[in-house]
């Protein structure tokens, strides 16, 4: 694809929200993590894709990423692993975007793929870490798992979202999926089979197959009487098969002490109401629930508590009534108290997305009207919002300019703004120029990520060079929020 080419202008690369509106990211209610049935779920299971393929499989066609169907094909798989996992994109939410519409995009599959699916598993596990279980167990089966590295994270994604009953179902069917024998004596176990469970248990513990706790964990699964001694302390690192089954045993882990992944577990608002918000605010600060959902998490009672958590808690619901009562003295007074909370949690820009729209109608105060000036910037229509605020000051003035994408306009009032005017003025650097050229497009917008991060940390010329790349290849939306982000909430790691 040659420099210059626009990737989807106008599309939609709020690829969580887009697979929210598809019904995607609702938690999967129902199935616990215990056999209630010896029936056998109806489910249906499909092979894995032959050789190559895998790799290509995405849920976001073309028409809602625009990236071209290439975006891989000229790549390396191992530069393309190396890349994805490279990628932190904690309170960058222009990156976040980015890469979820990256990593669920539908492409041709890189040179050298083969049946191992190493960049599919890579969008996998990067997914995984940020917390988007469940567009990533869409995506795995999608693809299929009948490869042992597929099924392991099939299983494991689908036991956070709380329904195993398919990929147990294509173990049973098929037991080669797994070398992992916990995963069969569990599945066995759901279907029904407990005699096969229990002395497969006993084979695999009396080999040394199954270690502890394991082992433990699952024989008070399979038989609660039968459980003797003190139930033995959690792995450093416990999988989800042991969280589930440590929830089944009745001695669950706190979600929040776990790995980011673990927090889809807290959503359905079993855990209580403060798990569910703990958990929703993580996920908000890398992109992987919507705004709206932490919205409506936020309102759903009023907080029965005060400070930390219950204090953001209390000043959304603040704006959201008064924005809701058209009431512009009271909206004023909440948004000045809720947005430094928001900020300094990581969580300004979700709440830019939900307010700033209505917020930029209303007749503020002088000090309310620059926090909503700000919030503005932050939110998807920020050129527009931007064009009905007179800047007062030189940063303003600068930020104005970049929201409409000419900062040469206006006078740079910090070594980090010059470092996004060049952005703006410079062309991509050789490297990366080379890579577009050479229809490398998915590698070098990865990279340009990468180096985006650590112009956020600090290293500015690797600033200019990213928001350079996003220009270069049609991002223009992208690199003036990048701009904007990289100005407005500070370093981003």
């Amino acid at each position: 694809m040659p420099a210059g080419a626009q990737l989807g202008e106008g599309a939609p690369l709020s690829a969580i929200e887009w697979l929210e509106r598809q019904g995607r990211d609702a938690p999967r209610a129902g199935a616990p993590p215990v056999a209630d049935s010896a029936g056998v779920p109806e489910v249906r299971v499909r092979p894995l894709r032959e050789g190559p393929a895998a790799d290509a499989v995405g849920l976001l066609p073309p028409r809602v990423t625009g990236f071209p169907p290439t975006l891989w094909s000229e790549s390396r798989a191992g530069d393309l692993v190396r890349l994805v996992g490279a990628q932190r994109v904690s309170r960058q939410p222009a990156m976040q975007e980015l890469l979820y519409a990256l990593l669920l995009a539908e492409a041709l599959p890189p040179a050298g793929a083969g049946p191992e699916a190493r960049l599919l598993r890579a969008r996998l596990d990067t997914l995984a870490e940020l917390g988007a279980v469940a567009p990533a167990e869409a995506l795995v089966a999608r693809a299929g798992a009948a490869t042992p590295a597929l099924f392991a994270r099939w299983f494991d994604l689908s036991l956070l979202l709380g329904d195993a009953s398919a990929p147990c179902a294509a173990l049973r069917a098929e037991m080669t999926l797994s070398p992992d024998l916990a995963p069969r004596v569990f599945c066995l176990a759901r279907g029904g089979d407990w005699a096969a469970a229990a002395s497969t248990l006993d084979a695999a513990r009396a080999l040394g197959a199954i270690g502890e706790p394991m082992g433990d964990l699952l024989a008070r699964f399979l038989d609660p009487s039968g459980a003797k001694g003190p139930e033995l302390p959690p792995s450093p690192d416990p999988s989800p098969l042991e969280v589930r089954l440590r929830e089944a045993v009745g001695a669950p882990l706190p979600v929040s002490a776990l790995a980011r992944r673990f927090a889809v577990m807290a959503l359905d608002g079993d855990a209580g109401w403060r798990a569910q918000i703990a958990a929703a605010e993580r996920l908000a600060r890398v992109g992987a629930v919507s705004e709206n959902r932490l919205l409506g998490i936020y309102t759903a009672r009023a907080p029965a508590a005060s400070g930390g958590l219950w204090t953001r808690v209390a000043a959304v619901q603040a704006v959201d009534a008064a924005l809701a009562a058209g009431d512009a003295e009271a909206a004023g007074h909440a948004l000045r108290d809720a947005w430094p909370l928001m900020r300094e949690a990581g969580l300004g820009a979700p709440f830019a997305r939900l307010f700033a729209a209505e917020l930029a109608t209303l007749p503020l105060s002088r000090r309310a009207r620059e926090v909503a000036f700000e919030a503005a910037l932050l939110s998807p229509d920020y050129e527009r919002l931007a064009r009905r605020v007179t800047p007062e000051s030189a940063r303003d003035r600068f930020l104005a300019a970049l929201a409409a994408g000419t900062p040469e306009r206006a006078a740079a009032p910090d070594a980090r703004a010059e470092a996004v005017a060049r952005g703006f003025a410079a062309a991509p650097p050789a490297r990366l120029a080379r890579m577009i050229e050479a229809g490398r497009l998915g590698e070098a917008i990865l990279e340009a990520m990468r180096l985006y991060g650590a112009g956020r940390a600090g290293d500015l010329p690797d600033l200019a060079d990213a928001l350079a790349t996003f220009r270069a290849v049609g991002l223009e939306d992208i690199a003036r929020r990048a701009g904007l982000e990289a100005l407005l909430l500070g370093p981003g790691r």
